[in-house]
């Protein structure tokens, strides 16, 4: 009997030995910003089947984890509904079609699987004769096994137009047992259960126009499923995916992390089945970068965990359980997704710490959900209040989800629409307090002002100067203001960009504008009055001009971010998204999702790829169009932005296209040179680079010289050799340490044979206390080693002054059980203001004064006087 690993092997050797090319599993997160998550296997190839860019092969074999949140409810009560699952799938990009596609499915599951062929049956679409012809022809299909079905089963479209196809599916029929009867095929609605679809066959080969009608591709495609998990299920001969060998060992230890077990009982085996589920689909996604939060992905994540912990505690356990099942997905798929077991303890810490934090507030909202629906049940009410659900969210935390899952559980209503409609009251209360609060206040202003104004006219992206009329004025102290004017070419801060600076002039006006910001489309100037305070009042007109240079250092760091942003997808994988960006004249900020810390190769790799976008000298192209549009041109939105109806996309024809509201060069090459100054972690799964361009870069690298120069003359030698210089040092200061160090074993040894003449006898025991000025502690530990071999039985106690206090206490087996090493050292270090210990016969510690050591030793003798 084959394993899921097994199987999946296998698929890929058998279409590499029909010429595919194997691609590794792409992201949970997709390079695709319609797409929350990677849905499908064909997901990673949208691009190729819509024609937007060419394949890099023909025909392609991947497997492909998925992850699918829209039925969360069923994970669990169903043999086949999972958040997390693989999709074993080949493809081909206008290469082989039907029937290439078709025998091949055939022969890999009858000949390599092999599994039953009179088990076997086919649906194809309702027109598609020549897929019936081939079936019956090519896999000796019988006629009465192969059913025709509509668009709803068995046609793909990508949209109301362009590429679409029909389909033809492979079922295994599981046995009258689950549904139907003798006269049943796949299709009946009474035999759901019973025909179990296990291959899908995608075949595009249409072009559906604007007024519906079809026309042929140039070129034909073939995109084919198969569900890991399911055919397992039936290789097998499991009744359910989750008595797999892929899931399986997951419910079990699951079950002995929560005192269960599976299979005794229905209930119990819901919870260890939707636990094992989620903890695939959570460990797959944090080692993708996805991090709890309350949005996006990231919230699909912390839903699906708190879910899981929810079930644990069904199951009657209140610790932390979660993250220990981590060490099992990893074992179980560590061979198909190795990077799993690289990154598993961050898997964990992650999963720990947002299970820590639900645990408090989970206990004491179930309880509460459980006793409004007693109370609800025992006044007559078959419902939770939209007052209650919301009660629960706001002032205990707790997911509406949750409230929800839980009435379904014990049958009653709750009503999302009564929960949203409290959750806009309260926002609407937030509002109206805090504009009664604020009276005079910025918030209440800005309404106002909109009221009156509407939003300031911006035209900075035409325009560096013009005319405006003041609006408004309000004085900060002597001479600063805040102004407000009908238009402005002054970018406001906003989305990492920094605003611009400039000047605000008219006669007898002198002003430095150094900071713009905006709250609903009005721009608020701070300005540093040099001349003529007293001239400053609504209507007047004055000029505006934006700093050039400034701005032009501002418009190169914001192109090299999208560049960059690019570039990073490029070597680290598409799972890689903008976390935060800073945009200034200086330099440019980036932070992304991603794991571990990016090596010094993949760096230069990044930087090259930039450099060559740039010295490309690419004219950027601008265009605003609907958000739809905008998703199909694959455009990148950052996620969890809101976008208005129209949006801006700024492309750099050929390499990078984003939705930006910002400001860019007109050409890449106007950016000059990108160089990468750190990259660094700033959060767990969130790496930060920064870099500098143009002129800025040219400041770096000349400094860079400078510093090799400075050191190519310390060290006597030219820039060319400096390398080989170095290492000749390095290795000549090697040598001279150990010489020091030989020498320092020595002197030590002398020092201590010295001390010899000074032991002292405490009840007939040796003793030698000492202390030193400015000694090691590695000295120490030497000195009271040769003391330890040359006295035969002794106690050594050993101080030194290096401003701090450092302590060394050694004692021979034979009087360790009067005195340990590690409790004397912890006594006497407390004197100097420190703490420490160790063994019983070897122990050192620190303290803070270095000038209480005579007083710690002294400390010491009375110790062994009253032990000895």
């Amino acid at each position: 009997m084959l394993t899921g690993n097994e199987i999946r092997q296998r698929f890929v050797e058998f279409f590499k030995e029909k010429e595919h090319k194997h691609y590794e599993s792409a992201s949970l997160i997709p390079d695709d910003p319609t797409l929350l998550l990677t849905v499908a296997g064909m997901v990673p190839f949208k691009p190729f089947f819509l024609g937007q860019k060419e394949a890099p092969n023909s025909r392609v074999v991947t497997y492909q984890k998925c992850i699918r949140t829209n039925d969360l409810e069923n994970v669990g009560k169903t043999a086949r509904h999972h958040t997390f699952f693989e999709m074993l799938g080949n493809f081909s990009f206008g290469d082989y079609f039907k029937e290439e596609a078709i025998a091949w499915s055939w022969e890999f599951i009858t000949e390599v699987l092999g599994l039953e062929k009179d088990k076997m049956w086919i649906s194809v679409f309702t027109t598609d004769d020549e897929a019936e012809k081939i079936w019956i022809e090519k896999c000796n299909i019988p006629k009465d096994r192969i059913v025709r079905l509509g668009e709803e089963d068995n046609w793909w479209s990508a949209g109301p137009t362009g590429s679409c196809g029909p389909c033809s599916e492979i079922y295994v029929d599981m046995g009258i047992e689950y549904g139907g009867d003798e006269n049943s095929k796949p299709g009946d609605p009474e035999a759901d259960d019973r025909f179990l679809e296990i291959w899908n066959l995608v075949f595009t080969e249409w072009n559906r126009k604007e007024d519906g009608s079809l026309e042929p591709l140039p070129k034909k495609n073939i995109d084919t499923g198969a569900g890991l998990e399911r055919i397992a299920s039936v290789v097998q001969k499991k009744v359910n995916n989750y008595e797999t060998d892929l899931i399986l060992p997951i419910i079990e230890e699951a079950g002995r992390l929560t005192s269960s077990e599976y299979g005794k009982t229905e209930k119990t085996d819901f919870s260890l089945k939707v636990i094992s589920d989620h903890i695939r689909g959570i460990t797959f996604l944090i080692n993708d970068g996805v991090l709890p939060s309350n949005e996006g992905r990231g919230y699909v994540l912390r839903r699906v965990l708190r879910r899981a912990v929810r079930h644990g505690r069904l199951l009657g356990t209140s610790e932390n359980f979660l993250y220990k099942l981590v060490d099992k997905v990893v074992e179980i798929m560590k061979d198909a997704y190795p990077e799993i077991l690289e990154n598993m303890e961050h898997i964990k810490k992650i999963i720990k710490i947002e299970e820590d934090k639900f645990s408090h507030t989970l206990g004491q909202g179930m309880q509460m959900v459980n006793d409004e629906i007693e109370k609800a049940k025992k006044s007559g009410e078959n419902k939770l209040s939209g007052d209650i659900t919301f009660k629960l969210y706001d002032t205990y935390g707790f997911p509406y989800e949750l409230t929800e899952e839980i009435c379904e559980e014990k049958e009653v209503e709750v009503s999302l629409e009564e929960f949203t409609a409290k959750m806009e009251e309260q926002k609407e209360r937030a509002r109206s307090a805090r504009e009664v609060v604020m009276e005079k206040g910025q918030d209440s202003f800005v309404e106002e002002f909109y009221d009156k104004y509407g939003k300031t006219v911006f035209e900075g992206y035409e325009k560096l100067q013009n005319k405006s009329i003041v609006y408004h004025v309000e004085k900060l102290d002597e001479n600063k203001v805040v102004l407000i004017f009908n238009k402005t070419p002054f970018y406001a801060e906003s989305g990492g960009q920094a605003s611009d600076h400039g000047t605000v002039t008219a006669e007898g006006l002198k002003g430095k504008i150094i900071d713009v910001q905006k709250q609903k489309e009005i721009f608020m100037h701070t300005v540093v009055v040099e001349e003529g305070m007293d001239l400053l009042k609504k209507g007047l007109e004055v000029s505006l001009a934006v700093d050039d240079e400034r701005r032009r250092d501002i418009m190169r760091n914001h192109t090299a971010t999208h560049l960059l942003h690019k570039a990073l997808k490029d070597v680290l994988g598409t799972h890689v998204q903008q976390a935060g960006s800073l945009v200034d004249a200086d330099r440019l900020r980036f932070d992304f999702n991603h794991y571990e810390a990016v090596t010094r190769d993949q760096l230069e790799e990044v930087e090259k790829i930039v450099n060559r976008e740039i010295f490309k000298n690419t004219s950027l192209k601008v265009q605003h169009m609907t958000l739809d549009e905008a998703k199909e041109s694959g455009s990148t939105a950052l996620f969890g932005d809101k976008y208005g109806d129209l949006v801006r996309v700024v492309n750099v024809p050929g390499y990078s296209s984003e939705l930006c509201g910002g400001i860019h060069v007109d050409r890449t090459g106007e950016i000059g040179l990108f160089n990468i100054l750190t990259e660094t972690g700033v959060a767990a799964g969130t790496r930060r680079i920064e870099a500098t361009t143009g002129v800025a870069s040219y400041k770096s690298v000349n400094q860079m010289e400078r510093l090799i120069l400075n050191v190519s003359d310390a060290l006597k030698t030219d820039p060319k050799h400096l390398e080989e210089k170095v290492e000749k040092t390095i290795e000549a200061f090697r040598e001279t340490t150990k010489e020091l160090e030989a020498l320092k074993s020595k002197l030590a040894s002398y020092e201590a044979n010295s001390l010899f003449d000074n032991i002292e006898e405490i009840n007939n025991v040796k003793v030698l206390v000492k202390a030193f000025k400015g000694k090691e502690a590695g000295s120490l530990r030497e000195i009271v080693d040769k003391a330890k071999d040359k006295l035969g039985s002794c106690i050594v106690v050993l101080g030194t002054d290096n401003e701090k206090a450092v302590f060394a206490v050694g004692v021979t087996k034979d009087l360790m059980s009067k005195v340990k090493a590690g409790d004397l050292v912890k006594e006497i270090a407390k004197i100097a203001g420190g703490n420490g210990g160790g063994r019983p016969d070897f122990a050192q510690a620190g303290g803070k004064d270095g000038n209480k050591v005579p007083e710690a030793l002294e400390h010491a003798r009375k110790i062994l006087t009253e032990k000895l």
